[in-house]
């Protein structure tokens, strides 16, 4: 029996095992537990299971289920379901971390939903569409920087490890892939208040081509704070400590 890819849930299968045993080898902090998210038919599950004293799967996927658990891949205890409804803090009793080959839709919301959870999840690898894998590792001053970049950079050093070819999968895809890894920073403490950090980012970013004095009035109004010639800058040009330092500054005016 093998699972049919399902376009609906932006499957596509990875079928070559030297490229599985080179995405499983990418994690190194040596967690007791890891969650693959998307394992589809196991490829990648197979080469974790050799890594790690507790692993988990988060899969939506009926057939994915029943060939997994079948096959004895996995068993059916270690099966987590949606991963973007799981309620990760209280699942895990133990900080876990992150590995899979990622449905494409669903890609970025995986990386926020991890964000959100960055006090658990110390580490994070996987592969993504080769745009969206470059995006999330990109610098500043790139065209491709943008809110998952500066969100992500916030709390992990980010590292784009490897291209992947498009013949590896099942149904091959129309893009090539990358590989990154996510390494929690030591301190996650930003030194600002977090939620206005973010609304910061997410307001600059959504108007990327204005200046920071033309986007910022979404959130502060006209203020003379944004006079100060630092916000005739636009938001790609701009490190997450300046974000940090923008975030302090309409703070104290708001």
């Amino acid at each position: 029996m093998e699972v049919k890819p399902k376009k609906h849930l932006g499957q596509h299968f990875l079928k070559d095992k030297n490229i599985a045993k080179k995405i499983a080898e990418t994690l190194q902090l040596n967690t007791p537990t890891i969650l693959e998210i998307g394992p589809g038919m196991g490829v990648l599950t197979t080469f974790l299971k050799n890594n790690t004293s507790e692993l988990y799967v988060a899969e939506v996927d009926p057939e994915s289920i029943e060939y997994l658990v079948e096959n004895k891949i996995i068993d059916d205890h270690h099966i987590v379901g949606d991963f973007l409804k799981l309620n990760i803090e209280n699942y895990f009793d133990t900080e876990v971390s992150i590995i899979g080959n990622f449905p494409y839709n669903i890609s970025s919301q995986i990386v926020f939903k991890t964000i959100e959870n960055k006090e658990k999840i110390p580490e994070f690898a996987g592969m993504f569409q080769k745009e969206v894998a470059e995006r999330i590792c990109a610098s500043p001053g790139n065209k491709q920087y943008g809110i998952i970049s500066v969100l992500a950079q916030a709390y992990y050093k980010t590292e784009y490890l490897f291209t992947v070819d498009e013949h590896v999968f099942n149904p091959p895809p129309k893009v090539k892939s990358g590989v990154i890894r996510l390494t929690r920073k030591e301190n996650l403490n930003l030194g600002c208040d977090e939620n206005l950090f973010k609304n910061v980012v997410k307001t600059s970013f959504n108007t990327r081509r204005k200046m920071l004095r033309v986007s910022l009035k979404r959130i502060i109004g006209s203020n003379d704070i944004l006079k100060d010639e630092f916000f005739e800058k636009r938001p790609e040009q701009l490190k997450v400590e300046e974000f940090v330092w923008i975030t302090n500054k309409l703070a104290n005016e708001i």
